[in-house]
């Protein structure tokens, strides 16, 4: 095995970029973690810090908007991933204009993790978002810079926790609310298991400007079989309560920051079936748990086991 590619991770102390730092160190890839000197002073950020210390991650201090320190950070490493926020995916331009720069980098990721966004069929707000990826992805294609995008589809633990139900904290135990019929299939993944799959598509000359789908068969739920599986779990029949898509739009344009996003996300999955209503085709993807079966992921059934 020729030596592990360096890595630099931009938006690692973020909400998946934490578990793709993690799973870099652990796969034994030296590992940078651009941070800005702000971040590194936070409490709130304190913990992932020592974290990133501790399994022997390098703290490269910098941020996307100095252009000559960001160059300089990727001429020394192999591989870039961006995991930025919502709110940063345009200043993505910044890193591709440093990549090009700096010429050294043998694959970028684009901060992706959710839905193919060349295959949704979304509403806005979330079709402006889903937009912007697709044009960074353009972008990163016009400037011949190597790529994977991973679609890793749903978050376990953003998702689960309350059965895809708005501003629950547990999974329900009385009624379950459903959009359209529930017959639409979704994908759920762990997001430790997103970070292993991203860091073994690294070298991987498989997903060399490839969209990798994390789309695991025993992930792959419709809302209905969710539901069913969770009450098998707590013994109990829920309340189903199905809103039909007309409702769901009226709902998205009526409701404000940050719900209408997370309903319009919502329209798309269940609704749509945005996660599933394609086949992967080998001319533009791959599907991990098939490239990678000794990864051992946790399954849907069992993340919803500690909830019971």
């Amino acid at each position: 095995m020729s030596e592990k590619s360096k890595i630099l991770i931009i938006g690692g102390t973020g909400y998946i970029g934490k578990s793709i730092v993690a799973a870099s160190a652990r796969l034994g890839h030296p590992t940078f973690a651009l941070v800005r000197e702000s971040t590194v002073s936070n409490p709130s950020k304190s913990e992932i810090i020592e974290s990133f210390k501790s399994s022997g991650v390098t703290l490269v201090y910098g941020d996307l908007y100095d252009h000559e320190s960001l160059v300089k950070v990727i001429k020394q490493v192999d591989v870039v991933i961006s995991t930025v926020g919502h709110a940063q995916l345009p200043d993505q331009l910044k890193i591709i204009a440093a990549i090009k720069e700096a010429g050294n980098v043998k694959r970028f990721f684009p901060s992706e993790f959710g839905n193919d966004v060349d295959r949704v069929h979304a509403v806005e707000p979330a079709k402006t978002a889903f937009g912007i990826k697709a044009q960074i992805r353009r972008t990163i294609e016009a400037e011949g810079i190597p790529y994977t995008y991973v679609s890793s589809n749903f978050f376990a633990g953003f998702f689960l926790p309350s059965l895809a139900q708005p501003g629950a904290t547990a999974p329900p135990r009385d009624k379950v609310i459903i959009l359209g019929d529930g017959n639409p299939k979704a994908v759920f993944n762990k997001e430790d298991d997103i970070g292993t799959f991203t860091i073994k598509a690294v070298d991987d000359p498989r997903t060399l400007n490839k969209i990798l789908y994390i789309r695991p068969p025993q992930n792959t739920y419709s809302f209905n079989d969710l539901v069913s599986l969770w009450e098998k779990k707590i013994g109990k029949t829920l309340e189903k309560i199905y809103v039909p898509e007309e409702q769901v739009l009226k709902n998205i344009q009526e409701a404000s920051i940050p719900q209408n996003v997370i309903l319009s996300i919502g329209h798309s999955v269940f609704v749509k079936g945005d996660h599933t209503n394609f086949e992967i085709e080998p001319s533009f993807g791959v599907e991990a748990s098939e490239l990678y079966p000794d990864v051992k992921y946790t399954t849907v059934d069992e993340f919803l086991q500690q909830f019971v």
